[in-house]
């Protein structure tokens, strides 16, 4: 596909790859394709490209929204063969070999889906209004404000069931995801906030950890896992190991006969695939991830690949983890598949992972890292952990940014994002709810 005199000239004999998400895996096929002969229409229902694992620290008010997320037709201005379409797909026909959105359709030659995860509530979907996950920038934003609503909140309340609640946050998941998010919370109430309010002490706020499994950080080897628990108690937080959420409403959760009202409940607990198993009417698994073959292609289709969260893929006997270096390697593996194909009718051999190593933060001075033989925790592993997330991001502007506002937070303790928006929703009691009224609805539940 080229331009000419501001007219767009199509090369119909050209292959056309139509790649759907631009997450890690997308963005990386598409980058790959850079030199193929090829046409490569990327389709994602927003315009950006989201850093997802950092976006509990937009959550946090570590950083800026804009910090993590790159508009796509920024990132692909300058490959000339990639054409970026913003619209939901909600449908493939591999017969036709095309996808559309019920309005707009696409043909391809070859077909890359990678539409990632959403939240997995096992069985529950009534708790998503009550204990929202981590997976769009809304998201963020969105808990970004319940966080600080609550503090607000609870400095203008009389009541001191009010202000408890207000001061308790939930945090539901041991993974990296979960950790991450509970010490983030800690540091910001605990010591950003802290001698910033009059009648509240923001620096008691009660933070809980809740695992139902016997450990926190499982893909981790014990001992780390034993110092990340250990790490975060010394912050303040309270970790509840092999206790599952058996309730969640607007007014907290329970885990079993124990109860605990919170205004704020975040849930690091699971995720699930995107719908294209339906689409294609794939075989999946439980977490409706398409089963691939050794090539990441989706059986019987020899011309359409399923790659990150969307893919239940092995390699070496073992499951390839819900990673971004995972979706990455493989975004990069079927991008030359691709134009091994193209070029000379070659296939490549089979998918191999090659596994990275584990990372995850506690807190402003302690993370924890599992590469191979290497242990790391403490202030080591966390400046390995800020290094290599911010090789990840794209664009130098994007790292001298994330590195200096993490510099400024690690000396002075304080966070630059602390926003909540004109008309910032009243948490916990619906979208439309104003935070006076959800003061009103706190003070009638705890009479009740």
């Amino acid at each position: 596909m080229s331009s000419t005199g501001g007219a767009r000239v199509s090369s119909a004999a050209l292959p056309r790859v139509v790649i759907i998400g631009g997450g890690f895996g997308g963005l990386t096929a598409a980058r790959t394709l850079k030199s193929a002969p090829v046409e490569v229409t990327l389709v994602d229902r927003r315009n950006c490209h989201l850093f997802q694992p950092l976006l509990y620290q937009v959550a946090t008010a570590a950083l800026s929204p804009g910090n993590i997320a790159w508009p796509l037709r920024s990132v692909f201005a300058r490959q000339k063969n990639v054409r970026v379409v913003m619209m939901e797909v909600n449908s493939i026909d591999p017969t036709s070999k095309t996808v559309t959105d019920g309005v707009t359709t696409l043909p391809y030659d070859y077909l890359v889906v990678a539409t990632g995860a959403t939240h997995a509530y096992f069985g529950h979907p009534g708790w998503t209004p009550f204990a929202p996950g981590l997976k769009t920038i809304d998201d963020a934003r969105a808990l970004r404000e319940r966080l600080l609503s609550a503090c607000e909140l609870a400095e203008r309340s009389e009541d001191d069931e009010v202000r408890r609640r207000c001061l308790t946050t939930v945090v539901i998941g041991g993974g990296p995801t979960g950790v991450e998010m509970a010490g983030a919370v800690a540091e910001l109430s605990h010591r950003t906030l802290k001698g910033e309010f009059r009648w509240i002490d923001p620096g008691k706020m009660r933070i809980v950890l809740v695992e139902a499994g016997p450990r926190l950080l499982p893909a981790f080897p014990e001992r780390l896992s034993e110092r990340c628990k250990r790490s975060l108690i010394e912050m303040g937080v309270e970790v509840k190991i092999g206790s599952s959420v058996t309730e969640c409403t607007e007014r907290g959760v329970s885990l079993g006969p124990e109860r605990i009202d919170a205004a704020t409940v975040v849930w690091a607990a699971g995720v699930r695939a995107s719908r294209a198993a339906q689409w294609l009417d794939a075989e999946h698994d439980s977490s409706n991830r398409i089963i691939v073959r050794s090539d990441l292609s989706v059986p019987p289709h020899e011309n359409i690949f399923a790659i990150g969260d969307t893919s239940a893929a092995q390699s070496g006997g073992r499951p390839v983890p819900g990673l971004a270096p995972a979706a990455k390697q493989m975004g990069r593996y079927v991008g030359r598949l691709i134009a091994g194909r193209v070029c000379n009718g070659v296939n490549s051999p089979a998918f191999s992972y090659k596994h990275q190593g584990d990372l995850a933060v506690i807190g402003r001075k302690s993370a924890v890292v599992a590469m191979g033989k290497l242990r790391l925790s403490g202030v080591v592993a966390l400046m390995f952990w800020s290094l290599v997330h911010i090789l990840f991001l794209i664009g130098f502007r994007s790292k001298i940014v994330v590195a200096f506002d993490w510099l400024w937070s690690f000396v002075t303790r304080q966070r630059s994002a602390r926003l909540i928006s004109d008309g910032a929703p009243g948490h916990a009691i619906g979208p439309q709810a104003t935070r006076g009224a959800f003061v009103a609805k706190c003070e009638q539940q705890s009479r009740s």
